[in-house]
């Protein structure tokens, strides 16, 4: 099962979206292939993207630290490379929250993982307890519309 939720119309179930990124020559290693941490930067900005549409971003994003990840590894990505990277809500706990998320080219599985999460009371605090309508938002809101790329700017050369 994978996140991607472009086209989907059905606005209930644990909140998604399907974001379009580019590789970037930064995300690339010596090797000219994207580095491991490039996935962990677009699933944050896919993260990003889906708190800021369900209105969470600015109340939460300083007090979410990432406390466990789990990413498997597919496919190569190369700079210049137009992916899609879908991210679902997949658990809910009582201070957590687990993302499920894949990074597609081509609608190929190119990685794909787990990110957990822990709402602190304050940046610098002990893990709270999600309030009703936070978790009500995050489980309940649904697929949110997609967040495309206008126009490639470099085709793939196999």
């Amino acid at each position: 099962m994978h996140p991607d939720t472009a086209g989907v119309d059905d606005a209930t179930g644990p909140a998604a979206i399907s974001v379009e990124r580019r590789i970037e020559w930064g995300d690339t290693d010596a090797s000219g292939h994207y580095h491991y941490a490039a996935a962990l930067r677009l699933f944050e900005s896919a993260e990003t993207t889906l708190l800021e549409r369900l209105g969470l971003r600015d109340l939460i994003y300083a007090r979410l630290p990432r406390v466990g990840m789990r990413i498997e590894f597919r496919e190569w990505l190369v700079f210049g490379d137009i992916v899609t990277v879908g991210v679902r809500v997949g658990q809910m706990g009582r201070t957590s929250v687990t993302y499920a998320f894949t990074i597609l080219r081509d609608a190929k599985t190119c990685a794909s993982g787990e990110v957990t999460a822990v709402l602190l009371k304050d940046p610098l605090g002990r893990p709270t307890p999600w309030p009703d309508e936070y978790r009500a938002r995050l489980s309940a809101a649904g697929p949110q519309a997609s967040e495309c790329l206008s126009t490639p700017v470099l085709e793939r050369k196999e």
